[in-house]
This record gives structure tokens, sequence and C-alpha cells, in this order.
């Protein structure tokens, strides 16, 4: 069996597609897409029918149908913007797409048609701070957040919003927003696949943050915090990406700077990170994803471009190397998602 890889390449203006072997991890290549605009961030709908991609120097999302047997991309749609979007997402229906707005500082909720096309104007376009990278709704559908880095003069801060699946609307929570006590600077965030935990990735504190989720109320309380670099290291580093396994066991969040993969597993009670080691990888690993089966992981060098293989060791969570694959310039996102059928 198969799953469908996608790797945008910014420099390359265009999305390349591989077929994941669940078995061995291997990519098969199976072509690209051309999108111009330099193309970065990418999302899949939940039910692998849609995928969109931002297209930042144009301002645009474009949404395509996925082709169920080939993966290969149709274009549904496009809608202009009013900045450029570095990360994407869908509501847990499909109904509603989410962007966020670094620079200028925003976030964005438009509609999806029945054809997948995203929908203008959008439903939300809100201020909410320079340095917005991300937006996802909790497992429910009734809850968002958005984090906001700390540098250069971002708030640092976890935006709470409550979220309207009827319309797509966002209305600030009682506690509207998380501060972090240091200036981290929180960036992109996963769940646990069963416990009400969230861990975000901390670009300029180089951490990872474990925050309980209250599930009546929608709002964070942090429990742990836990570097992503050796003790002895003293260079330039920052953190981009985070991604759990299926399982729920191993967490991993590369390093762009000391250029690795920090492993973590996680206690199966308290949801608390143990650090398990660091996997050197690709120059400046900005973009890594799990296969669906949570096997193998891969990950993008960005300064390389390159996308390095390994396989996720069950018991350990260890990474062992296996092949490296030619890629092109600048892979900011790489995206994977299962056959449909």
């Amino acid at each position: 069996m198969f799953d469908h890889m996608y790797v945008s390449l910014a420099g390359e203006d265009r999305l390349d597609l591989f077929a994941v072997d669940r078995d061995t991890g291997a990519l098969t290549p199976r072509g690209d897409t051309e999108v111009s605009g330099r193309p970065a961030p990418l999302v899949v709908d939940p039910q692998h029918k849609y995928l969109y991609v931002g297209r930042r120097d144009e301002r645009k999302i474009s949404g395509y149908k996925i082709d169920p047997d080939t993966g290969v991309l149709s274009l549904a749609g496009t809608v202009s913007l009013k900045s450029d979007p570095c990360y994407l997402a869908t509501d847990r229906t499909g109904r509603f797409l989410f962007s966020s707005y670094y620079e200028a500082g925003c976030v964005a909720v438009h509609k999806i048609g029945d054809d997948g096309a995203p929908i203008t104007p959008p439903v939300v376009w809100l201020t909410t701070g320079r340095g917005a990278h991300s937006i996802q709704t909790d497992p429910t559908n009734q809850f968002a957040f958005v984090p906001h880095i700390a540098s250069p003069n971002g708030p640092n801060m976890i935006l709470q919003f409550k979220f309207d699946a009827d319309t797509g609307h966002l209305t600030p929570n009682a506690s509207p927003k998380v501060e972090p006590l240091t200036r981290v600077g929180p960036r992109h965030f996963c769940f646990h696949p069963s416990k009400p935990i969230l861990y975000f990735s901390n670009e300029q504190g180089c951490s990872v943050t474990g925050y309980w989720l209250d599930p009546d109320s929608g709002t964070l309380s942090p429990f742990q915090t836990i570097s992503t670099l050796p003790q002895d290291f003293h260079g330039r580093n920052s953190c981009a990406q985070i991604q759990m396994t299926s399982s729920g066991k191993f967490l991993y969040a590369p390093n762009r700077g000391h250029n690795s993969i920090a492993c973590f597993s996680v206690d199966s009670e308290t949801g608390w990170l143990t650090s398990i080691g660091w996997t050197t990888t690709e120059p400046i690993p900005r973009a890594f994803n799990l296969d669906s089966s949570g096997n193998y992981l891969y990950v993008a060098g960005l300064e390389s471009g390159r996308l390095a293989s390994y396989r996720i060791n069950q018991q350990s969570g260890q990474l062992q190397p296996l092949q490296t694959y030619a890629l092109g310039k600048e892979p900011m996102w790489v995206l994977i998602t299962q056959m449909r059928g």
C-alpha cells in the first residue's frame, strides 16, 4: 500500500509528488505540478480529497482536487489575499480553510465550496499580532489556537478562540491568550492522539512546551517545557515544525542550526516528555512529516534541497537513516496523505 507525499519547492515554483511505500518507506517520484508564486504551506482536507497550497509571493491560496489513485492534482480554484500566508489548516469537517499571516499579523477563515475551491471573500480576516505562525482547531472543532513567536518584535503568546463550525467565525475565548513566562516564541503545535494535550514548538526558546487543554473552557495550561538542544550546544538555532506519532509514544522537533531532529518519548499516563537523543539531518530542517503508519519520518533540508528518510524504531523512538532524495531549491513543506479507497 502507498501514501501520497507532496513537497512544495518555493525556489522551483512547483510541487513534487511521490508515492510512499508503507512497508519499506521508499519513495517513488510520480511527477510534479507547476505552482507559481513561491509555494510554501500545504494542507489536505480530512477526507483526503483536496490539497491547498499557499502561494506566498503572489498572496494567493489555491485548492487542488487529488486523484485518489495517482495523487495527481487538478486545480479547483484560487483566492487572492491581503498578505502572504505562512500556514494553512482546515477545520475538522473540511468545510473551512484557516490561514495565518506572519508579516501581516492576522488569521483568516475561508469557506470551502462543494468543488473544493476556497471561496472569497473570507468569513474572517482578523488582526492578532505580528508573528502569527499557525492556526488549528482542537479535535472537537470547538476551539482554535494561534501561536505568535517572540522575535523580532512578536508578542510571544498563544491566542485562544471559540470556533463556530456552522459559520466559520472565531470569537476570543473568555481567557483570550496564554503568555509564556519567558520569550520562547511558540510557533507550531500538534495534538496528542488520545489525551487533551497540545505540544508547541518554541522557535526562539529552542524547546517544546506541553499544555493541558481544558475540554470545557477550551483554555490551555502549561505543564512542561523541555529543550530541543544538547546542553553542550551554544550555536545559533531555532525550531520550526513539530510532529507526534499516531501511537502517541514519540514526538519529534527539528533544530534549524544544530541541524538535527530532537527525539522525545511520551509518558503514556502524564504526557510528560523525555529526551531520547538527537539525529543529525539535512541542513536547516524546516519541514518534515510522518507517514500514515507512524513508521517513517521524512525531513527536508531548506539549505541542501534534499529529503532524508528514517525508520522509527517502535520500541525506542530512535531514527534509523534510510535513503536521501534530491529535491530542488527551498523545500518549504512536506505533506503526506493517505490514498482513498
